[in-house]
């Protein structure tokens, strides 16, 4: 996983096009280029200045370099501030492969080891 840049434009505009990875966060409506670009993308990227260790990561396959998803490790809203949010976004063609098993475990040890995390909500954000 890494931090996104402003590059990862095109990428997260395809994964949020397929109507299957859509169906449950938008009934499966594809999310418009510019409201990625001027609204999705920058929250990500503000959160790395908000919260050291937290925020959106994109996922990326070790051998190709190619575009999985991403993932989210983030403070929970509300009184508990040692408890954290997961979730996480996925095209089709990686669901069944144990990526969303292996990012959200690595961001669990994170959050627990690095943190002081004493809580999770997971939210599944296919």
């Amino acid at each position: 996983m890494r931090r996104f840049t402003m590059a990862d434009v095109d990428d997260l505009v395809s994964l949020d096009a397929d109507p299957d990875v859509m169906r449950f966060v938008t009934g499966g409506l594809a999310t418009i280029r510019e409201e990625i670009e001027t609204e999705f993308l920058p929250a990500f990227l503000a959160y790395y200045e908000r919260y050291e260790g937290y925020g959106f990561w994109a996922a990326i396959e070790k051998s190709t370099g190619q575009f999985l998803g991403w993932f989210q490790f983030r403070p929970r809203e509300g009184p508990s501030a040692d408890e954290a949010e997961l979730g996480y976004r996925l095209p089709t063609s990686a669901w069944g492969k144990g990526y969303a098993t292996e990012g959200s475990r690595a961001l669990i040890r994170k959050g627990f080891t690095e943190f002081g995390c004493s809580g999770l909500s997971r939210r599944r954000w296919r």
